[in-house]
């Protein structure tokens, strides 16, 4: 940490995330955050410096370990969205939910955010930015055994398999508090969630649209990718897909139930698709594969646009901010009810 200036810069590691330029976020193992300026200093050999904005919780510290995010707010005051704290019926138990509406007058289409395996519900605020500036009420959902929900079993997760039904819980609670009908704004495995409710029968003409970041439109290509993300074969994800699939393996891993991995294949299954959809995917991802996302629009030209960055996992907003909110903003204004 160099503090000899106005404002601190904590000097990196030199990779390719941390010389990325653009806003970012460390997440420290002691809880706290800290906020880094989108300018990269040359530190020498193998090292970067950026500036830090702002901190949360304890704050940094010399050889401090952290994680490198794309998570630039903390909370909706963080984002500038004035938030209610709401809950959720599922049929597990109560899912905490932030209720936030737009400055102006709310349209009758909602945006239901829902995040990705790991990460928190803070992380879908940079999308509510945007749907609240197209007049969308938002509604920041959490799911079973995602360290906010209801705890079911031994908190695994379900890879969306059953946190799909605290969404759907979610997107009940929309329509009897006034949504004629909804956006799903999917982040990672969020847009494998999203996607199966589109799908749903009993949904049409309720979800009408699909905003997904880095989505996982298929769990095979996706274990695969996080293998070698890992420095392991990519089949030795291969080896995993029956631990998660077959009933009494799925048991000894811990599940209630197997993730059925085949109907997130929507590669498979792109010919059930009907309501447009915005994919919004970094080229650069090494979790969620690009090439996939590419395959669906290649398949489905009729209702899938893509819009592609220079961006690793779920940091396209990051890489650029002002197109991400562009091309999102464009995309949502055919699809709200006023």
């Amino acid at each position: 940490m160099d503090k000899s200036g106005e404002r601190p810069i904590v000097v990196l590691d030199r990779t390719p995330a941390t010389a990325a330029p653009g806003p970012y976020c460390l997440i420290l193992e002691n809880g706290g955050w800290a906020r880094l300026a989108s300018e990269v200093e040359d530190r020498g050999p193998g090292l970067v410096g950026r500036e830090v904005l702002g901190e949360t919780g304890k704050g940094l510290a010399s050889s401090e370990r952290a994680s490198w995010s794309g998570i630039l707010f903390a909370s909706p005051e963080d984002a500038d969205q004035e938030a209610t704290d709401v809950a959720v019926l599922t049929d597990v138990g109560l899912a905490p939910a932030w209720l936030i509406n737009p400055r102006g007058a709310p349209t009758e289409t909602w945006a239901i955010h829902i995040h990705g395996l790991g990460s928190p519900r803070a992380g879908t605020l940079r999308g509510v930015q945007v749907a609240s500036d197209a007049g969308l009420t938002s509604l920041v959902v959490t799911y079973r055994n995602d360290g906010e929900g209801p705890i079911v079993g031994t908190g695994r997760s379900e890879l969306g398999a059953a946190e799909v039904d605290d969404v759907r819980a979610a997107v009940r609670f929309a329509r009897e508090n006034g949504a004629r009908d909804v956006v799903l704004f999917g982040w990672s495995m969020g847009a494998a969630i999203a996607l199966q409710l589109a799908a749903e029968h009993e949904l049409r003409g309720i979800v009408v649209g699909l905003a997904l970041e880095s989505p996982v439109l298929d769990w095979v290509s996706t274990i695969k990718a996080n293998c070698v993300r890992s420095s392991l074969p990519a089949w030795s994800g291969a080896l995993a897909v029956p631990w998660l699939n077959l009933p009494p393996l799925a048991r000894v891993t811990g599940l209630a139930n197997p993730v059925g991995l085949r109907s997130f294949d929507w590669i498979a299954r792109a010919g059930e698709l009907t309501v447009p959809i915005l994919i919004l995917h970094g080229a650069l991802d090494t979790s969620s594969p690009f090439e996939v996302s590419t395959r669906l629009r290649m398949l489905r030209p009729d209702i899938v646009d893509l819009e592609t960055f220079d961006a690793d996992h779920t940091m396209s907003w990051n890489s650029d901010r002002e197109r991400w909110r562009a091309a999102l903003q464009s995309w949502l204004v055919p699809l709200v009810v006023h």
